[in-house]
């Protein structure tokens, strides 16, 4: 029996004038047909996976712990596989660059020297519909090298030659988010088909013929069996454009605690499309909070700055990530470096520098073969940690780490922790959630927050800290219990800290009473929210 045609898709709830520009270059009718079909063949797969996602919570509410999978010991266990060979354009990835995809950001992402550039819809963007369509704009015209912006101040931008700059890998959103501006007759399209599918059928065959693509970072995977869909994805959109399969190449983001258990299985269902896997923070923490948050005091984490990438429990992970991948054949990307550089306050700047050279010093030591910055003043920084250990060499799978052995009660040894919550880390987490949201409902999903660059995984880890800290009854530093009213009333002191420092007419220009009582609703609530984005999705346009 044939397949029957996929359902039209239509653009809903944006009108002739608030059409982004050049909406119909992105969104032709073949554009629309491809992104049909992956909605029509994958949509579904994708909907019971997330419901797997909530059995596998409950499993975990019940037993309190997680382990290796049993069924797939012979996946670990085979010496003999690995991935498929590295494309020269990845072989050297010793610096990559992090950021949103709109025009300013990606000509000076593409010109900051980086290897990489992830060019990102998920956690850096926020998903408005000029983000995604014009995102998209953006990215065909950078793979065409026809980019060029000019600010208000009329300074203009364009990019080096095309052997100066670097290359591109595009993040899509992850599987539980929807676009609600794309629909058949009866669902949304999910927002990962949308932002994989529109770049994929613009830029494929012009990347693959040049050797610089199609490239993708995976977030959000929760198993392999997740991988195992995206690679579905990945061959039948190459035999739906006659790319040669294999072209497509994908890092996952090992940023959940049940991936961590899976890493090699996530490797193995993507073998032929896979590159590396990548170590976060941010994600990684919420994630492990959002899954025990019934464990009670065992899993508290303190204040999330007291996390260093140097806890024993963290070292696991990260070890265990640059075994597995050098083992397999991929590479081992490190963790961000949020600092924004200050060149007002030299001395400020030389400590936080100093913070970041031995971040990057520590994971080229370990074995990594690249690592992650947000902003252009940070590549030589971490260049020169890696350079320091790879020389001219591309990269160092050849360090296959057989002196690590990592055990389930390693990656879960949340209580090894000597750092305790306290009353400065609520107020922060208050802060900085309070100013991530404000900005992420006015489209910019890349915020310099207190000298960072911060993204939608500090709100996640920031709120979901609020929740646990409430529900299990904290005590801080100053022997206060982590209440709702505590909580109520530093975030009050804080708003009304920003309506003083804006000015009423400032502060009512923006989105703060909104970002303030989406905090509390998802830092209060009884019912633990799965991912701060979604109710925050329903108020954007």
């Amino acid at each position: 029996m044939s397949t029957p045609a996929p359902s039209p898709l239509a653009v809903v709830d944006v009108s002739p004038e608030t059409a982004p520009e050049r909406q119909e270059e992105v969104l032709t009718p073949e554009a629309l047909e491809f992104l049909a079909a992956l909605h029509q063949r994958f949509t579904p797969r994708r909907d019971e996976l997330l419901a797997l996602r909530a059995e596998r919570r409950e499993g975990i509410a019940r037993t309190g712990t997680l382990t290796f999978l049993t069924d797939t010991r012979h996946v670990r266990e085979d010496p003999d596989w690995r991935v498929a060979p590295t494309p020269e354009a990845l072989q050297d990835r010793r610096v990559e660059i992090t950021g949103p995809t709109d025009r300013k950001m990606t000509i000076n992402a593409l010109n900051s020297g980086a290897r990489v550039w992830l060019a990102d819809f998920e956690d850096a963007s926020s998903p408005t519909w000029e983000n995604v369509v014009g995102g998209q704009r953006n990215l065909i015209d950078a793979a065409a090298r026809r980019l060029d912006f000019t600010d208000e101040r009329g300074r203009r931008y364009a990019l080096r030659p095309p052997e100066e700059l670097a290359t591109v890998v595009v993040r899509p959103r992850g599987w539980h988010l929807d676009e609600k501006h794309l629909r058949d007759r009866e669902r949304p399209v999910p927002g990962a088909l949308v932002d994989f599918g529109l770049y994929f059928f613009h830029n494929a065959r012009r990347l693959a013929a040049d050797g610089t693509g199609p490239f993708f970072y995976l977030p959000k995977l929760e198993s392999h069996l997740e991988a195992r869909l995206w690679n579905e994805v990945f061959v039948f959109a190459q035999d739906y454009l006659g790319v040669p399969q294999g072209t497509v190449r994908a890092t996952v983001l090992i940023e959940t605690i049940t991936a961590a258990f899976e890493m090699e299985e996530i490797l193995y269902e993507l073998r032929e499309h896979a590159a590396g896997l990548n170590a976060g923070r941010w994600d990684y923490l919420f994630s492990l909070i959002k899954n025990f948050r019934d464990g009670g005091q065992r899993y508290v984490l303190p204040d999330r700055n007291a996390v260093t990438m140097t806890a024993p429990f963290m070292r696991a992970y990260t070890e265990l990530l640059v075994r597995t991948c050098h083992k397999r054949g991929a590479h081992a990307i490190g963790g961000m470096a949020a600092f924004i550089p200050n060149r007002r306050d030299p001395e400020v700047n030389a400590r936080a520098l100093e913070k970041v050279r031995a971040d990057k010093d520590r994971e080229a030591t370990d074995g990594f073969d690249g690592s992650w910055v947000a902003h252009p003043d940070l590549v030589p920084v971490a260049r020169e940690s890696f350079d320091a250990v790879l020389g001219d060499r591309p990269h160092q799978k050849e360090r296959l780490r057989e002196d690590v052995a990592v055990e389930a009660g390693d990656l879960l040894g949340v209580d090894t922790l000597e750092a305790k919550p306290t009353l400065e880390g609520l107020r922060n987490a208050v802060q900085v959630g309070t100013r991530y949201i404000e900005s992420w409902l006015r489209g910019v999903g890349a915020v310099a927050i207190f000298g960072l660059m911060e993204d939608a995984a500090t709100a996640e880890i920031s709120r979901s800290q609020i929740w646990q800290w409430v529900h299990t009854g904290v005590v801080l530093d100053d022997g206060q219990r982590v209440t709702p009213q505590l909580v109520r009333r530093i975030a009050e002191e804080d708003l009304a800290d920003i309506r003083a420092e804006l000015g009423p007419e400032a502060f009512a220009a923006g989105r703060w009473n909104s970002a303030h009582e989406l905090l509390l609703r998802v830092a209060l609530d009884e019912d633990y929210t799965e991912f701060l984005t979604l109710p925050a999705y329903v108020l954007l346009p």
